[in-house]
């Protein structure tokens, strides 16, 4: 398994050109089982998580073709397998988002039990009880969810807890079905919202999405198209604070600040200058003092789940008590002993983390446990005096494109260590 053995110290400077959105292009990807003819997407990046999704729909017998970087042409029509299997499921979570299609369009389907991050238990019952609820029949064999359907027909849906693969899932399924799904409990995300456009596109006829309920009427047919994935609004919020963390001088390119709203708010409490250019960039500076801070996770537009990590390790090294609760995932703290390791002053209470700040991380060995950890431990690295050796990197290789050569590129001293353990 590879490695980063990262020198911290250097404060990053430069432009850098934040990528299409991984938890995006997911279920985008997975759309195109609905479509009668080829789709096109660009802005896609190269990870390898687009890389197994990319596996299971061509195991489904789906023709894919990769032109360019960052652009997939995905023809649907030789599809004649319904079976997701578990050797490519049990890597990546988001391959559930293929039964919602397979069985609108198909009306029957095989998809392994998912797996992912160890970050805690992400049930898809709702997916499954929602599907029910639409005229599926579903049973759990195996190690299998097996479905089958004489035809999905439109109905109101109630999610208690807002579940975002559950809205995907169920708004690509109802697309295709007779009548008309109502979504309440929506969840709100941009990713939610560009895959509605995207199926827009396509022909279906979604309203709401992006708000608490969603109507989909469903269509008869759904057509091709070409469409560009939104940038990845968990890189833009790592790119700030990896400016902050290093006290650099950062252009984000490409970003999209209105999806990181809560994330902006937060860095320019804690002092980080954060200014929106002409050109649409985010400029930051993080040569300022820093302010502890209070974060509380909650679905968005509230403070994402996924910047938790790493506004943590920023807290350790700003003067004063900071707090940070996570209030979505009951097992996403595992990054916690690794920046222990690292000279962090941290105490785990219950959802909650007290976070004393130190001046600076001292380098150290650590091992990433999940995406986000890993995206931690590269930002603590950064600032860290001395040497610091990452293993497990590949957690990082399914959500951030090319991390290292950005980095790099921004003035950074890290080097991948091919085949380390």
């Amino acid at each position: 398994m590879d490695k980063f053995i990262i020198e911290g110290g250097v404060p990053l400077t430069g432009e850098v050109n934040i990528s299409g959105s991984k938890n995006a292009a997911l279920p985008i990807l997975c759309s195109s089982i609905l479509a009668d003819n080829t789709c096109t997407y660009t802005n896609i990046p190269v990870l390898r998580d687009i890389s197994t999704i990319t596996e299971v729909l061509a195991t489904l017998g789906m023709v894919i073709e990769c032109p360019d970087n960052g652009c997939i042409v995905i023809d649907p029509r030789k599809l004649g397998s319904y079976e997701a299997p578990y050797d490519l499921v049990k890597s990546m979570r988001a391959s559930i988002l293929v039964l919602g299609p397979l069985l609108a369009k198909y009306k029957k389907a095989k998809v392994s039990l998912p797996g992912g991050c160890a970050i805690g238990v992400r049930p898809i019952d709702m997916h499954l009880k929602a599907l029910t609820k639409m005229g599926a029949d579903i049973n759990l064999s195996h190690g299998y969810v097996m479905a089958f359907t004489e035809g999905l027909k439109g109905t109101r849906i109630v999610f208690d807890t807002p579940t975002v693969g559950g809205t995907e899932n169920i708004m690509m399924a109802a697309s295709l079905a007779e009548g008309t799904t109502v979504i309440e409990g929506a969840a709100k995300e941009p990713e939610v919202v560009d895959l509605a456009h995207a199926l827009m596109a396509m022909g279906a006829q979604i309203d709401g999405a992006g708000q608490s309920t969603i109507t989909i009427d469903g269509t008869t047919s759904l057509s091709g198209l070409e469409y560009s994935i939104i940038p990845d609004r968990i890189e833009v919020g790592t790119f700030l604070i990896a400016c902050g963390i290093t006290r650099g001088d950062l252009v984000l390119k490409g970003a999209r600040a209105d999806h990181v709203v809560a994330v902006i708010e937060k860095l320019l409490e804690m002092g980080i200058a954060i200014t929106h250019r002409d050109d649409g960039s985010l400029q930051v500076n993080g040569k300022q003092e820093f302010r502890p801070i209070h974060v509380d996770t909650v679905p968005y537009p509230g403070f994402p789940t996924d910047m938790q990590a790493q506004i943590m390790a920023l807290a350790c090294v700003t003067p004063g008590t900071s707090s940070i609760t996570e209030n979505i995932f009951e097992n996403r703290f595992m990054h916690v002993p690794e920046l222990v390791r690292l000279g962090g002053r941290l105490e785990e209470k219950g959802h909650t983390v007290i976070v004393q700040g130190v001046d600076q991380f001292q380098g150290a060995s650590v091992m990433a446990t999940d995406l986000r950890a890993s995206a931690s431990l590269v930002l603590a690295a950064l600032n860290a005096r001395g040497m610091t050796e990452i293993r497990r990197i590949y957690h990082l290789d399914r959500g951030y494109e090319n991390l290292d050569e950005k980095l790099v590129s921004l003035g950074a001293r890290v080097q991948r260590v091919r085949g380390g353990l």
